[in-house]
């Protein structure tokens, strides 16, 4: 799937352990949101920047609101492909449009959205998203989609 502007949405490799998985060695379901929340954070280091260093300089990333679509059943030892793409680029937050496919196939298992807002580490309040992060979002794939003033 690729971005409104051409750019390829950022894609995380990923294995299923036994851990992921139920009895049955299918994943339970709210291991996905583990797997988007991975790719996320791969995709902030792909473009340079690392949630540990963010959080000492004074900021976080926080999911502001999470909605996920289930398609088919990832089981164990599955290689998956999870995609992070960011469609909306705010001043303090962004929304991610993300996928689960089976590598072997590229079977659709599961996609959802993602809103994360930026919050400042000291008291949780919203602040703006560095300048230099801001870009490399809009590079990434949120560059038609950003709304000034929010």
């Amino acid at each position: 799937m690729r971005a409104q502007n051409g750019v390829p949405p950022f894609t995380h490799r990923c294995r299923v352990y036994f851990e992921d998985t139920d009895a049955g060695g299918i994943v339970y379901y709210v291991n996905y949101l583990k797997f988007m929340e991975r790719a996320r954070t791969e995709c902030l280091r792909d473009l340079g920047f690392l949630q540990s260093t963010l959080a000492e300089e004074g900021l976080l990333f926080v999911v502001h609101s999470a909605e996920a679509r289930y398609h088919a059943p990832a089981k164990l030892d599955d290689e998956l492909l999870v995609s992070a793409e960011v469609i909306e680029l705010n001043r303090a937050s962004l929304r991610f449009r993300q996928q689960v496919r089976r590598a072997t196939d590229e079977a659709l298992l599961c996609e959802g959205q993602f809103m994360v807002a930026c919050v400042r580490a000291d008291n949780l309040k919203p602040r703006a998203i560095p300048q230099a992060l801001h870009a490399a979002f809009a590079g990434q794939g949120g560059a038609g989609t950003s709304r000034a003033g929010e």
